[in-house]
């Protein structure tokens, strides 16, 4: 009697032991781990559903937001943020090339139509001879809004050669266009000053500017794949499983339609695309 009453002591206690053990591994597996993703301003809305999403996969997102260019990279790099998003790919390339970084995509999220809106004009069919037309200063953003400019007939550029071209390789301006070089999140704010601006579209949804006053849009195709927005890592987190976790919370159906809801029917949802 006492020797099984011993044995049945001993094996409720291995039990408890047990117990205890998985409800330590269940704590340890269900500890947060918190991530740093810097965005542009305008994208709040969309990373807070990406933010509820990974919280079941407990991660703890926390968003940061720029209402600029460059520093989200520069805070990435540095150890600032985990991850960013705001940037197009060929901006990404120019940036790893003249900052001498490795920062590397690990998801695409939107394209959104580059646009020119007016405070003045209709249609880009009224702009005058020395009208001012403001465009974005960084490299890759001015090379797509003069690219732009020659597909709506009114510039024509030299042969660049695969590189970057700029207003420098602007060969013909038959209107004689003042290009007004400007920040990229100044644009959308110079269109009292200006004629025309060639607009980001997040930029022009930061500054609220409605759709419907648009009065050129770029056209979206196989040659847009270098304006495809991503979700950018260190390269050492290339392959980091969290990080691969928010991008698919990203590329879901509850963030499409808020993208739509925030920049209109005309962004297209990248990783849907094939080019």
């Amino acid at each position: 009697m006492k020797k099984n009453k011993f044995l049945r002591i001993l094996l409720g206690l291995s039990l408890l032991s047990f117990l205890v053990v998985v409800a330590g591994c269940g704590k340890q597996q269900a500890k947060e781990e918190t991530v740093k993703v810097g965005i542009n301003n305008a994208d709040a809305s969309i990373w807070k559903i990406v933010q509820q999403k990974v919280k079941k996969e407990h991660i703890n997102l926390k968003i940061v937001e720029f209402s600029d260019y460059n520093q989200p990279n520069t805070a990435l790099s540095q150890g600032e943020l985990n991850i960013n998003a705001f940037q197009h790919r060929y901006f990404l390339k120019n940036w790893n090339q003249t900052h001498h970084t490795d920062l590397v995509a690990i998801g695409d999220t939107v394209i959104q139509p580059m646009t020119v809106y007016s405070n003045k004009l209709t249609s880009l069919k009224q702009l005058k001879s020395n009208a001012k037309v403001a465009i974005p200063n960084d490299a890759s953003n001015e090379a797509r809004a003069i690219e732009l400019l020659e597909s709506a007939g009114l510039i024509k550029l030299s042969n660049t050669k695969g590189k970057l071209p700029d207003i420098k390789d602007v060969k013909d301006n038959k209107l004689h266009l003042k290009l007004e070089i400007l920040d990229a999140a100044q644009t959308a704010h110079s269109l009292e000053d200006m004629d025309a601006a060639v607009i980001n579209g997040n930029v022009a949804s930061a500054a609220k500017l409605s759709p419907k006053k648009q009065i050129y849009k770029e056209k979206v195709s196989k040659q847009s794949k270098p304006w495809v927005n991503v979700i950018v890592a260190n390269k050492k987190d290339k392959n980091n499983p969290t990080y691969k976790k928010i991008v698919k919370a990203y590329q879901s159906k509850a963030v499409e339609k808020q993208e739509r809801t925030i920049y209109g029917k005309d962004v297209v949802s990248a990783w849907k695309v094939k080019f």
